[in-house]
């Protein structure tokens, strides 16, 4: 079977924005005008289709991200009329999910970044905006709900520029805001776009409002200028000073390549609970954002080498792809999410997984929507699909041909904030526990599964009280379990209290062959964030240098375990200064052995300092409530980084500890008459205070 839709009509993009934000709504309204449904559910009362999980409906916000595909023609240019396949990623908005965020970022090539037009840019949409700068994703800007009280276009278009860095220009001017949003001015084509009706439907006319004439000619010279930068077409009409002979085909392709090169971010306006600019959006996604022909060649490794290899979106390249998630079903199994970059894959394709060794066959590939499945027999180069049938897999594996093997760069996990202790409610109930927790942390990588060294109980880590509050809400819906759980835990880190020089001498004679190893080694904090430094610092070959590797390896296992009930050491720089060998009984496993119990020596000499997670908060209140809201935040050793105005409300930053914010957000709701609202995410790791350190063990048992 052959490609339905050439790979330069794909565009594989994700919705992403802070919580509430409108992702699922504007995601409903894409499927309507695309005609992938026929009406809309709404995210208030738990009928949107991308939001399945019954804890997405119950709590109205988006935990898992969901996977669609509709298509489009463009009503303009030079695609117009031509169907494009859009894949779209929904994303979640709450920090506890970021990790879906993060995956889908990794797989996409494209993004919407939706903001609040009362808002502007909030601490998540930030959040994700990093994450998608870290990826090199291309993004277009939608600023929602221009229809509701509050809305600013300008505030918002500006609050993108600061607060991001970006360039942001803007391609349309809204008509009007709040209740009189009445349309938009195309200031690539300069049209006035005028909503008739409560279907998005509008009539297209030739003219500017004279109100808006100013604003709009102002705007339309910045667009201008910011083509002029990345187009040298229309640089040479700008200092001609011919600005009526650029056209509107002009400045898309200038648009498209500032796009592309992330140089620009074009920015559109809109209200998608009222259905108003989503037509424009999904013309600019075809317009603007890439096709995976217009990236470069994907880059890996050849596995178990340093040796560079490249796959580009070729049907006829050897197949690779990259698990970037898994979703568990009772009745097929795992269910493996892969972005094919290269090939193509078939039922009874065998591909191999570099991470195991192992070869996997493909079982059935599908196209999902949301929870729905949609079988096919093949999926190509560009597409984002399903398949069933494979094992041994985790998120963030490469699976390629075993002809031509390929380690594409995987995803990056973060460390989790809190523990949860769980358990079943009686010994029968244990095993369904047990399969559960293991089917879950599958699914999602930020969620670990362990023990606590004191109690003995299963222990939940995770990214807040609300990932991990789902997760025990879905042993119950999924597994049938009740599980018993205890209080949520932060989850601590420690750091070397001072530098130290720890000599450690390992001799082990068993009757054969016998293992002596000595290292020195000097032990110091590291910089906040460093991980482990190590640093080889011997001379003449007092250690042969492939010896080394095998005690840095040590050292990382030691810091990983950690030497006090399990919490891992962080941010130690260790220099490898001196040891000696044996002729024969010198080996990898013997240095690794003496870098392990050498640091745990040091540790245990000098003493730790405990580090606890402190998270970047932002409040937004009414005026009335300031008072209220710093003093409790002070209370709970917060700092107040600064305050501003947006709107008519008040927005406090400010710094506070994880342990200080267990319930914080129930608690603001309560004191404000529910009308401030928290978020939160995690800022840094911090000494945690001697006199609250001094008393840790008690409150840890």
């Amino acid at each position: 079977m052959s490609r339905s839709t050439r790979i330069e009509r794909y565009r594989n993009i994700g919705i992403m924005a802070h919580i509430d934000a409108g992702k699922t709504t504007l995601t409903e309204r894409v499927l309507f005008f695309t005609g992938r449904i026929h009406s809309t559910g709404e995210v208030h009362d738990g009928s949107t289709e991308m939001d399945w999980l019954p804890q997405e409906k119950q709590r109205g916000i988006t935990i898992t991200s969901a996977a669609t595909t509709a298509f489009w023609s463009p009503r303009h240019g030079p695609s117009s009329g031509t169907p494009h396949r859009i894949n779209i990623l929904d994303t979640p908005g709450h920090v506890d999910f970021t990790i879906e965020v993060e995956r889908s970022l990794r797989v996409l090539d494209g993004a919407v970044a939706v903001f609040d037009a009362s808002q502007g840019v909030e601490p998540q949409s930030e959040a994700v905006w990093r994450q998608a700068d870290r990826y090199g994703v291309p993004r277009i800007a939608f600023i929602n709900k221009m229809d509701k009280v509050g809305a600013d276009f300008v505030m918002s278009l500006e609050s993108i520029r600061e607060r991001l860095g970006a360039r942001a220009v803007a391609v349309q001017w809204p008509l009007g805001g709040e209740s009189e949003f009445r349309g938009l001015v195309d200031l690539v084509r300069m049209k006035t776009l005028r909503f008739d009706g409560e279907g998005g439907e509008y009539q297209e006319e030739e003219s500017v409002p004279e109100e808006a004439r100013k604003q709009v000619e102002t705007l339309r010279l910045r667009l201008i200028e910011a083509a002029a930068d990345v187009d040298d077409g229309v640089m040479e009409k700008f200092v001609d000073g011919r600005l009526d002979a650029i056209t509107g085909e002009d400045l898309s392709r200038a648009l498209r390549a500032g796009t592309l090169s992330r140089t620009l971010v074009p920015v559109l306006a809109g209200s998608a609970f009222k259905k108003k600019g989503v037509q424009m959006l999904l013309d600019a996604v075809v317009d603007y954002l890439p096709a995976p022909s217009d990236l470069p060649a994907v880059e890996g490794l050849v596995p178990g080498t340093e040796q560079r290899a490249f796959r580009g979106p070729s049907d006829d390249s050897p197949p690779a792809a990259l698990v970037f998630k898994m979703m568990s079903d009772k009745n097929v199994g795992n269910i493996v999410f892969l972005r094919v970059y290269s090939g193509t894959l078939r039922a009874g394709t065998v591909l191999l997984n570099p991470a195991t060794g192992k070869r996997e066959r493909v079982g059935r590939l599908m196209f999902m929507h949301a929870n729905r499945r949609e079988e096919v027999s093949e999926v190509h180069a560009g597409d984002i699909a399903a398949a069933l049938g494979l094992k041994n897999v985790r998120t963030g594996d490469t699976l390629s041909d075993p002809e031509a093997p390929v380690v594409l760069e995987s995803l990056g996990f973060p460390e989790p904030v809190v523990h949860l202790a769980v358990e079943a409610k009686s010994p029968a109930e244990l095993p369904k526990l047990e399969e559960g927790l293991h089917r879950l942390a599958a699914e999602d990588p930020s969620l670990r599964v362990g023990v606590d060294p004191e109690s003995g109980q299963v222990l939940l880590s995770g990214m807040g009280e609300l990932h991990l509050e789902v997760v025990v809400d879905r042993l119950r819906t999924e597994y049938g379990v009740e599980a018993r759980v205890g209080q949520p835990k932060v989850a601590y880190r420690d750091t070397l209290k001072r530098a130290v020089r720890q000599e450690y001498r390992h001799v082990r004679q068993t009757g054969g062959p016998g293992q002596y190893a000595r290292v020195v080694l000097d032990v110091a904090p590291a910089a906040r964030g460093a991980g482990l430094v190590f640093v080889d610092d011997t001379k003449g070959g007092t250690i042969p240098r492939e010896l080394v590797p095998a005690i840095q390896k040590g050292v990382a296992g030691a810091m990983e375990r950690g030497v006090r009930d399990g919490v891992a050491l962080v941010d130690v720089e260790v220099r490898l200064v001196d040891g000696d060998t044996h002729v024969r009984d010198s080996t990898p496993q013997a240095f690794a052995m003496a870098g392990s119990l050498a640091l745990q020596e040091a540790v245990r000499r000098v003493g730790v300092q405990v580090l606890e997670p402190v998270m970047d908060v932002e409040v937004t209140t009414p005026e009335e409530y300031v008072g209220e809201v710093l003093g409790d935040l002070a209370s709970r050793r917060g700092r107040v980084l600064g305050m501003e105005t947006r709107g008519n409300a008040r927005v406090v930053s400010a710094r506070v500890p994880m342990a200080s914010l267990f319930g914080y957000v129930t608690g603001l709701r309560g004191r404000t008459q529910g009308r401030a609202q928290a978020s939160m995410r995690l800022g840094t790791y911090e000494p945690l205070p001697d006199v609250l350190q001094a008393s840790l063990p008690e409150a840890r048992a």
